[in-house]
C-alpha cells in the first residue's frame, strides 16, 4: 500500500441533545445529534401508537367479528358437500364392482418368471 494516502482517524466525541456523550473514531471530527438511542421513544419503550381519526378503532371494529354467511351461501355449501359425498360413494361402489367382476390373477413365484424369460431368450 502507498503511504500517506489514508485520512486521519482520530477519536471523536458524539453529543446528543439529551446530554448523552460518548467517544468513537471518525474521519469527520466531533458530531452533534438531535436524538440518540438513549432518548428515542422506540428504544426507550415509551413509544405511543398514534391513532389518527380513529382508524385503528375502525379497523378493529370492522374485522373483530367475521361477517356471517347468508342463508343462500350456507345452503349452497351444504348441497355441494352432499354432492361430493354422493360422487365419492358412487366411485367407491364402481371400484368395488370392477374388482368383483375381474378374476384375480395368480402371481407366479419369481423363480418361475426367471425360468420363462430364460426359455424365451
Amino acid at each position: 500500500m502507498r503511504p500517506d494516502i489514508h485520512p486521519a482517524y482520530p477519536t471523536a466525541k458524539i453529543q446528543c441533545a439529551c446530554g448523552a456523550v460518548w467517544e468513537t473514531r471518525s474521519t469527520g471530527g466531533d458530531l452533534h445529534l438531535d436524538i440518540c438511542s438513549n432518548c428515542h421513544p422506540f428504544f426507550t419503550g415509551k413509544q405511543k401508537l398514534m391513532d389518527t381519526q380513529g382508524r385503528i378503532d375502525r379497523f378493529k371494529k370492522k374485522y373483530a367479528n367475521p361477517p356471517s354467511k347468508s342463508p343462500k351461501v350456507v345452503k349452497a355449501e351444504a348441497a355441494a358437500a352432499a354432492k361430493a359425498e354422493k360422487v365419492a360413494a358412487a366411485a367407491k361402489a364402481a371400484k368395488a364392482a370392477k374388482a368383483a367382476a375381474k378374476p384375480a390373477k395368480e402371481k407366479k413365484p419369481k423363480a418361475e418368471k426367471d425360468g420363462e424369460k430364460a426359455a424365451k431368450a
